[in-house]
């Protein structure tokens, strides 16, 4: 799964079309991917973050204008980027969206049944539901997160 977010984070930061804030990948002390663009949690570790900023596209071009001589891509090459980065943004939601169904059933509406070792220690049954709870909520929010993405791609 690294390999292929690595790969999406490539493609994102080589062929990112403007946003209004960056979208940074961070994974957390449990190893849980989250894609925000909101300050995380302290103790995560940001992993990539996308091209992005406050305002427009126009803004932005207004305050920093293209320096001469800078390369331009043609239009050609600008098309198999944006479909590149469609393309790995769809399996990424496609990833998230088969994580969150398995989420959903290990939850069970938060009454799983309990493992055997949980029997007799409801707290360890507690936490486990409560990591459970976590972890479907982070799958929901890549999922939001990765569809906005999708959304505003060209």
């Amino acid at each position: 799964m690294w390999c292929a977010g690595g790969f999406a984070c490539c493609a994102l930061v080589l062929a990112a079309s403007p946003a209004t804030a960056d979208i940074c990948k961070y994974i957390d002390r449990d190893g849980n991917l989250h894609y925000t663009n909101v300050a995380p949690e302290t103790g995560w570790k940001k992993l990539s973050c996308g091209v992005g900023g406050s305002g427009s596209s126009g803004e932005r071009a207004a305050k920093t204008p293209t320096p001469a001589g800078f390369p331009k891509v043609d239009a050609s090459t600008q098309k198999s980027r944006d479909d590149l980065r469609r393309k790995v943004l769809t399996e990424e939601l496609s990833t998230e969206e088969k994580l969150l169904a398995e989420a959903r059933v290990a939850y069970a509406n938060g009454a799983p049944a309990p493992l055997p070792e949980e029997k007799g220690a409801p707290q360890k049954y507690a936490d486990r539901i409560a990591k459970l709870r976590q972890t479907l909520s982070l799958h929901e929010k890549n999922v939001d997160a990765l569809k906005r993405e999708l959304a505003a791609t060209k």
